[in-house]
């Protein structure tokens, strides 16, 4: 739609473009669903930006104003950049709406999710969006075109593995795709300086051998790798992973046994009466940490955005300090 055709004199441009500023502004104070903040002026009528991706390019309407989230954690990217999906991936972390930061950036509301433990095509089209992520997925042709009927759909580029887009890649690829790129590097740029910080701050964390536990069942045992968004701090804080990705029965337990130990999905408590977990090493020593699958610091860490990132550094730096000298560790378990 052309806003701007011929105009018969200067006045009457000047009338006619106030009076399209005035009606922006009637429509913007009725309700958005995207958050407007300084950085994203809008640009003139008719622009779009450009995304490239594993399947090609997507050309996304300047600044969309209804944002639904198809992949697993992309809504934590969309927060952390002022806008609210009027539509985000259910099935994960029930209680997300809850943390902090996503209470801050909605102003208590949460994000509406749309039900499904797959994508729910027909619930998103039912959100009438103008723009699909879909990023920490696992996206086929198939289902991007099927997205793309919907709306502009924006996925990873083909240069990493499926759900393993880096944290700072993806909200550099958000924020362009939303017009915010300014936004989006600051943010980065924020959390990279966090890491520095703590770095400087604990010498000791690099190259020490970190090992990932994700659990659910005291006796079912999952290592995350490098590259893993739910890694991406210790990936950052430059400690090193096990090389074995993946189940550990209980006959190889040995293998969490590195320099310290983060039990992601059970509390403390919840593994005090394992025998074989107790026996390892790093447990005894108190050289482990622990966040339930309720936690805060869990969802943080699933979540990756960069909000969530600096919550849970706060949390996590200092007891991971405690556990390499010989300090005692403080239970996160419900933090």
């Amino acid at each position: 739609m052309r806003l701007f055709g011929p105009f018969s004199s200067p006045r009457r441009a000047l009338i006619v473009i106030a009076a399209i500023l005035l009606g922006i502004a009637s429509l913007t104070g009725c309700g958005s669903s995207a958050t407007t903040t300084p950085e994203a002026a809008t640009p003139a009528a008719g622009d779009t930006v450009t995304v490239a991706h594993e399947f090609g390019e997507t050309k996304v309407p300047a600044h969309p104003q209804r944002v639904v989230t198809a992949g697993w954690i992309d809504q934590d990217f969309v927060l952390a950049l002022g806008v609210v999906p009027v539509g985000s991936r259910g099935g994960y972390f029930d209680n997300y709406n809850e943390f902090p930061w996503v209470q801050k950036e909605t102003d208590g509301k949460g994000v509406p999710a749309i039900d499904g433990d797959t994508i729910n095509f027909e619930g998103i089209a039912a959100a009438k969006p103008d723009l699909i992520f879909a990023i920490n997925e696992t996206i086929d042709q198939k289902t991007y075109d099927r997205l793309s009927q919907i709306a502009p759909t924006v996925v990873q580029s083909a240069d990493y593995p499926a759900e393993e887009t880096p944290w700072d890649v993806q909200l550099l690829t958000t924020g362009k795709a939303l017009g915010r790129e300014d936004r989006a590097q600051q943010l980065v740029d924020q959390v990279n300086a966090k890491f520095d910080e703590a770095k400087a701050a604990h010498p000791e964390f690099a190259g020490k051998k970190l090992v990932s536990d994700f659990t659910s069942e005291a006796n079912a045992h999952y290592v995350i790798g490098k590259g893993d968004p739910r890694n991406a701090i210790f990936d950052s804080l430059g400690f090193a992973t096990e090389d074995t990705v993946g189940d550990v029965s209980e006959e190889k337990l040995s293998l969490l046994d590195g320099d310290a130990l983060f039990v992601n999905g059970l509390t403390r408590e919840q593994m005090a009466d394992v025998p074989a977990f107790q026996r390892l090493a790093v447990v005894r020593d108190g050289r482990t940490l622990y966040a339930g699958s309720d936690s805060t610091l869990s969802g943080a860490l699933a979540f990756s955005g960069p909000k969530a990132m600096l919550y849970a550094l706060d949390l996590l730096v200092p007891q991971l300090g405690n556990a390499l000298t010989g300090k005692p560790v403080a239970d996160l378990s419900n933090a």
